[in-house]
């Protein structure tokens, strides 16, 4: 028989959003632990003492989006609560950087341009509206008769999600926590008697026990919900593509990360190459997105089209999955049927540029600590469940 890995919280799923917040509780209760009274939260609050577990389906942590992430952070992109929690998220990765090695972040700044009422439509207090001749200075890659209006977010910053992610890998390790991958959950119950209760996760070749499951499943996380007995949130995955490509003329280093404000298509410099993408949002099934060679060459030639960077040749692509609320905002937050069973899904395109910020504000809430960021009606998973 399998023996049982307990624990005080399982988080399923080991992209950005499971792996900062599993970091993040791991580290509180380590310090609740050395606190004066000497009593750990998971003690006081869930009667066990194994701390955090989080598992991973994947042989690999950060499988599947996280690892196809666009790497950069946009403070004017998305609605207000999204933009709010972007602010913090690097308020947060800024001062986590004086402890480390290297920079996580790095200027680039955001230029979004294209007819003016689509420009003006998705300007923000985070973006300024630019002349066209600013724009070709800050862009001279871009064809003139390209665009007719631009507004620059000069709070943008590239992001090294590699290093990101390994931060945070290391703050759950050293603060006690486990990571396992590989481990595919794929049957749940929930035992014990009231005021006690836990669930027991049957995985591929493991058994996990704990009072709370944390469900970051990302693009499964509606299939990993209906095996818990929640209702799914009705999450819908869409393919994104991205290709890094050869050009005649690189763009310089320092140059904006560009995109069309009618949802063409973006780019920004990749060292000697550029990284496009079309920016497309067609529906999928949770699955391991390959890129489409048709979609590809239809890029390059738009990009050829609009710039006259002269792209030569493709030299790796790749699509990945942006999975997505019926509202578009994440689902943070106790399911509000299922006892002990934490939502933490629907990111979208805005899972790194959140992440650390939505950490903080879930583990508030699984800790049962003071949530002051704004964020937490407007996430609440009892919003939309289908």
């Amino acid at each position: 028989m399998t023996a049982s890995t307990a624990c005080d919280i399982l988080v399923i799923g080991g992209g950005i959003a499971g792996l900062s917040l599993a970091a993040e509780v791991a580290a509180r209760l380590a310090a609740s632990r050395q606190s004066a009274s000497g009593q750990a939260a998971a003690g006081q609050n869930r009667g066990s003492s194994g701390g955090v577990v989080l598992v991973e389906a994947e042989p690999t942590l950060g499988y599947h989006t996280s690892s196809r992430s666009a790497r950069q952070l946009i403070p004017s992109y998305g609605p207000p609560v999204i933009q709010h929690l972007t602010v913090r998220t690097l308020a947060l990765i800024r001062a986590a950087e004086a402890d480390l090695p290297e920079p996580v972040l790095a200027p680039r700044s955001f230029l979004l341009i294209g007819d003016e009422e689509p420009v003006r439509d998705r300007a923000s207090a985070h973006m300024h509206p630019v002349m066209p001749a600013e724009a070709l200075g800050l862009a001279p890659e871009l064809r003139p008769e390209a665009f007719s209006a631009a507004g620059l977010d000069t709070t943008s910053v590239a992001c090294n999600t590699d290093a990101l992610l390994d931060y945070h890998r290391e703050r759950l390790t050293a603060a006690g926590g486990r990571i396992v991958t590989g481990q595919r959950v794929q049957a749940a119950r929930r035992t014990g008697s009231p005021g006690r209760q836990r669930w027991e996760a049957a995985a591929d070749g493991m058994r996990f026990e704990a009072p709370v499951v944390v469900n970051a499943a990302g693009a499964w996380a509606d299939i990993v919900a209906e095996i818990f007995g929640a209702r799914p949130q009705g999450l819908t995955p869409y393919r994104r593509t991205a290709a890094v490509v050869d050009v005649e003329r690189p763009l310089d280093a320092g140059a904006p990360m560009v995109a069309d404000a009618g949802d063409r298509f973006y780019y920004r410099p990749e060292g000697r190459q550029v990284l496009i993408s079309p920016s497309e949002r067609e529906p999928s099934v949770a699955e391991d997105s390959r890129p489409r060679d048709a979609d590809v060459q239809a890029l390059v030639e738009l990009v050829n089209t609009v710039t006259t960077m002269g792209i030569t040749g493709v030299a790796r692509a790749w699509t990945g999955l942006r999975t997505e609320t019926p509202d578009g905002l994440p689902a943070v937050g106790w399911d509000p049927a299922v006892p002990g069973f934490f939502w933490l899904a629907g990111q979208g395109g805005y899972g790194f540029q959140t992440s650390s910020a939505i950490a903080e504000l879930a583990a508030g809430i699984l800790l049962a600590e003071g949530v002051e960021n704004g964020a937490r009606e407007a996430l609440s998973p009892a919003r939309h469940q289908v």
